[in-house]
């Protein structure tokens, strides 16, 4: 099972080994500040933000339409800007770490 590492915007760090699902999921279930999960994980808002290191972006992927779509409307997305709804972790994406974007 992967790890995943979230940095909150405080820099604190929260390392989650065995980790499965979404990464809003996983920030859920683990009580990562700064991931809320509003929408349930429908795409849908913004309250799971998160930045991809440039290095990870080939194997995350780039974000959908619907996600554009949502990071019209906030200030800090970027190239870099997922929401953690929106990329499931997986064996491939083992030791991924990302940065939680503060609402």
């Amino acid at each position: 099972m992967p790890t995943v590492t979230f940095i909150t915007a405080d820099g604190e760090k929260s390392v989650i080994e065995n980790a499965e699902g979404s990464l809003m999921e996983i920030a859920v279930d683990h009580d990562v500040e700064g991931i809320d999960g509003a929408c349930g994980g429908v795409c849908s808002c913004a309250t799971c933000h998160v930045k991809i290191p440039p290095e990870w972006r080939p194997r995350v992927g780039p974000a959908t339409e619907a996600e554009k779509d949502i990071f019209e409307f906030e200030d800090e997305a970027d190239e870099n800007s997922r929401l953690g709804c929106q990329v499931e972790l997986t064996e491939e994406l083992d030791g991924l770490i990302v940065q939680v974007v503060e609402a």
